[in-house]
């Protein structure tokens, strides 16, 4: 720039600047400690002081409690349905906006697997101190089931007697094509602050569409995404493909044959993990007409009825089947990945 006028020379300085102000990616992560953890009629405080919107669906003499998580740009209200049919037969739900989404502070910004995996674990501590003596389980939806999955992997792990994931994000980098990853790095170190939206990828992530028109009129679910939330999903989804063998609880595993957000090879190299490795009952249910919104795809109380029964009445048959098709999902693993996961 040596041969620029003065008032370019500056201009350009400045854009510099500005452009590498604008380089750093952004976490939000928990503060010090402030107080204790606790649960209100509408709020989930966290020991750090940050206020998590609740929702909580009674039922009238609970034999079970399910702590719901939701997925990326969601927030708690993705459970509502399922949870009203659940109260319906004896299980009480909980679900609370994560950092970053829905009604929580720093809407978009991205708090890091460690901070979601703590206010799990502090989460669910509180529940077995309100519901004394009532089995706890852990739904996840997509990331949420994700979070679950690296929550459990941990030493100090979330108090539960279960998890269900329902379409858990275990798209780790090792299953994506190179160029992909490549660009999400090279946003994530240039431009963290870019939205990307996904419109016009062609991907339908239900079949129920007066519902994702709903969604889309919504104004808690995100619909533009920084990079740099996305960049830290992938690290999420990472940790999660690789921690399959770490999940020592009784599980249940719920994916659609028409899941075109959450891919079919990632998933059966995770459940054969699961199901090779780690003590607990694994149940794993394939849904031939499912996509990757099963909680609220049009055949939604099938799967309502599922987890209900898993947890209620017997942990290794299902209503619907779907638990008898697990040779259907491990066929789409790669040949060489697959050995005998019975």
């Amino acid at each position: 720039m040596a041969g620029l006028p003065d008032k370019p020379r500056w201009l350009a300085g400045f854009l510099l600047c500005m452009l590498l102000a604008g380089c750093a990616p952004v976490m939000i992560v928990p503060g010090s400690v402030t107080t204790q953890s606790r649960i209100t009629d509408d709020a989930f405080i966290t020991a750090d002081g940050a206020v998590l919107k609740l929702s909580r669906w009674d039922a009238i003499q609970p034999k079970a409690i399910v702590v719901a998580i939701h997925g990326f740009n969601d927030y708690r209200r993705f459970f509502s349905a399922a949870a009203e049919y659940l109260s319906q037969r004896g299980i009480t739900s909980y679900a609370y906006d994560q950092r970053g989404f829905g009604e929580s502070p720093h809407a978009g910004l991205w708090a890091g697997s460690d901070a979601y995996a703590d206010d799990l674990r502090q989460f669910s501590r509180l529940i077995r101190i309100r519901h004394p003596g009532l089995p706890v389980y852990l739904l996840g939806e997509s990331m949420g089931g994700a979070i679950i999955i690296d929550a459990m992997a941990r030493p100090e792990r979330p108090d539960a007697d279960g998890v269900i994931l329902s379409a858990p994000a275990v798209w780790g980098r090792e299953t994506m094509p190179w160029y992909q990853t490549s660009l999400l790095w090279t946003l994530h170190h240039t431009l963290p602050w870019l939205t990307l939206s996904g419109r016009g990828l062609g991907y339908l992530p239900s079949d129920n569409i007066d519902m994702l028109r709903a969604l889309g009129s919504d104004p808690f679910v995100i619909k533009a995404t920084r990079v740099d939330a996305i960049y830290g999903l992938t690290n999420l989804m990472d940790s999660a493909l690789n921690s399959a063998q770490k999940l020592n609880i009784d599980t249940l595993l719920l994916y659609g044959q028409n899941d075109q957000i959450i891919p079919a090879e990632p998933t059966s190299l995770f459940v054969q993990d699961l199901l090779l490795h780690g003590n607990g009952q694994k149940t794993v249910a394939f849904y031939e007409n499912g996509y990757h919104m099963l909680l609220r795809d049009l055949q939604a109380p099938v799967i309502w009825q599922d987890i209900a029964h898993w947890i209620i009445e017997d942990s290794t048959t299902l209503p619907s089947g779907a638990d008898r098709n697990l040779d259907k999902l491990l066929s789409k693993m790669p040949t060489d990945d697959r050995v005998n996961a019975h």
